[in-house]
């Protein structure tokens, strides 16, 4: 049978929209807003409805399929567009997501647009005190979830409007015993032409509201953005399952929040007041509490803003010798640096299963040496995927290439408020772009030496900042360094502090550094001793000054 060109032009009107392949189409309703907005809208699909879709990307080794695309100046009732060719994660296109019923949902994460002091004009999310979660975010836009049948063999194309925006955080209210600090940061401000700000959550001791004349030693706690109290301090008890506490004390010696409030109000506790930071950057929930070309003067801003004013506000003893410093992961790094670039303020710092101290074990990938992320050769013609995580039995979870992936989907230009993006904008260089520069390309993983010499020549290779510094630094840093992490940590994290224990071991002067292991198998995550215990550590430090 032969048809006339205009006869085929006419069947190829008259076929549903649907036959092109897999598309959704996001438009932004004018009722929730009626101006151009420029950000990242993404698709979520599910087969669960306990909760939102969005709410089903918790982290790398753990969410639901989504897709994600940038849009720029994207007016009401326009369309944005996630088809087949839309990269994915943990399913890299809707093309292969199985014929089925699903549970689907957009949401559109708002940039702002910031004129740095550089000259950079950029868009990015600004950080609505929630800690740069993007499916969270004050402000952000979302759609119904819709339940509907997607087959990629047949095609279809979805609709969805985006009709409300995500409320304010609820703030937590200040107790006698916690008081919540957030202040604006001119030094920021100034340098990211836009408002900045800084805050602290700050645990007080007993008797602290009735002994007026007495000053306290303080305890700095390094974490993820969070506006709860350090230490998991909690007055609400929940108990603990035998199992429960079994599977904690196999892991960890912490103790739950409720445990360590009894602790804290008892008699005999030592009397110090303990803070934890609030200092989300564009690119991050936490700016890793030091300068840098891509997040700006952080460091400056912690140390001559946000601590002097705390000082001012509480009865903090100024002396280095009750200043001190612990954290954990990205606060086991935060605690090392801070004690390592201002030897002489802090009185010494207890570091937990820190991010990489060396990077040559940047994980596992020596970005020094190694030429790809994603692929480590073995010979010739053979090579192994390079993971990223492992459980304690040293089975791999994710690799470097899924995280890569799932990075890539979330932001470009380093704006997945990730790991790996928010070391690039910590210790890289700015691209010519104005964004940070990509140490690994997030689609080949091919790594760029430049960037990597950048992050040792601007010292941010703690290890080998300390080596070549040791001179001056040793005498100032002797006693003051401690550090603790799992032999099987998540992340591989422990590669890294043995090398920075092999430094500090045959250094001198000698360094007097204290460096203990978890073992067997404990993960990241994996302390010592009990938070009480470490107060009562750090009290009887105190004592000596």
């Amino acid at each position: 049978m032969r048809f006339s060109t205009t006869a085929l032009l006419a069947l190829v009107a008259a076929a549903p929209l649907a036959a092109q392949g897999p598309r959704f189409e996001i438009t932004v309703s004018p009722a929730v807003r009626n101006t151009p907005v420029t950000g990242r809208v993404y698709v979520f699909v599910s087969r669960r409805n306990d909760e939102e879709p969005r709410l089903q990307v918790h982290h790398e080794s753990d969410c639901t399929p989504f897709f994600g695309v940038d849009v720029s100046a994207v007016a009401p009732d326009a369309v944005a567009a996630i088809d087949g060719a839309t990269l994915g994660y943990p399913v890299a296109s809707l093309k292969a997501i199985p014929a089925g019923d699903y549970y689907v949902q957009a949401l559109l994460s708002v940039y702002a647009e910031f004129h740095r002091a550089d000259g950079y004009t950029l868009w990015l999310h600004d950080d609505q005190w929630e800690g740069q979660q993007f499916n969270k975010s004050p402000g952000n836009l979302v759609s119904d979830v819709q339940r509907v049948h997607l087959d990629p063999q047949t095609g279809y194309t979805v609709r969805l409007s985006l009709v409300r925006a995500l409320p304010p955080i609820e703030l937590p209210p200040d107790t006698r015993w916690v008081k919540h600090i957030k202040i604006q940061s001119k030094l920021l401000s100034d340098w990211w032409g836009h408002p900045m700000y800084l805050g602290a959550t700050v645990l007080l001791p007993r008797d602290y509201d009735r002994d007026t004349t007495r000053r306290y030693p303080t305890v700095y706690q390094q974490s993820h953005f969070t506006l709860n109290p350090p230490f998991g301090f909690s007055t609400d008890s929940v108990e603990e399952t035998p199992e429960q506490r079994a599977a904690r004390l196999a892991r960890t010696m912490r103790e739950p929040g409720f445990e360590f409030y009894r602790a804290w109000r008892s008699d005999g506790f030592p009397r110090m007041i303990a803070v934890t930071f609030q200092h989300p950057t564009p690119y991050f929930d936490d700016s890793y509490a030091v300068n840098s070309a891509n997040n700006g003067p952080y460091g400056d801003a912690i140390m001559r803003e946000l601590i002097p004013y705390l000082e001012d506000h509480f009865r903090m003893i100024r002396q280095p010798g009750a200043r001190f410093l612990t954290g954990g992961s990205t606060g086991g790094w935060e605690a090392l640096a801070l004690q390592v670039y201002h030897p002489d303020f802090f009185g010494g710092t207890w570091v937990l299963y820190p991010d990489p101290v060396d990077f040559r074990s940047y994980e596992l990938v020596n970005i020094y040496s190694d030429t790809n992320a994603f692929v480590y050769p073995v010979s010739e013609w053979i090579g192994y995927e390079v993971p990223a995580e492992q459980e304690v039995t040293a089975q791999g979870r994710i690799s470097v290439r899924m995280e890569s992936q799932f990075e890539a989907v979330l932001g470009s230009h380093a704006r997945s408020g990730e790991q790996f993006a928010i070391w690039e904008a910590t210790y890289g260089p700015v691209g010519e772009d104005g964004y940070p520069a990509e140490l690994w390309d997030l689609g080949t993983g091919r790594v760029r030496r430049d960037v990597a010499e950048y992050f040792k020549a601007h010292d941010y290779d703690l290890r080998d900042y300390l080596e070549r510094n040791w001179a001056t630094l040793g005498p100032k840093l002797r006693g003051k360094i401690h550090v603790f992490t799992g032999d099987m940590d998540t992340f591989y994290l422990n590669l890294a502090v043995y090398r920075l224990e092999e430094f500090l071991t045959r250094a001198r002067p000698a360094a007097d550094a204290e460096f203990v292991y978890g073992r067997p198998m404990k993960p990241h995550g994996w302390q010592p001793w009990t938070n009480a215990a470490l107060i009562r550590i750090l009290a009887a430090r105190a004592a000596k000054r």
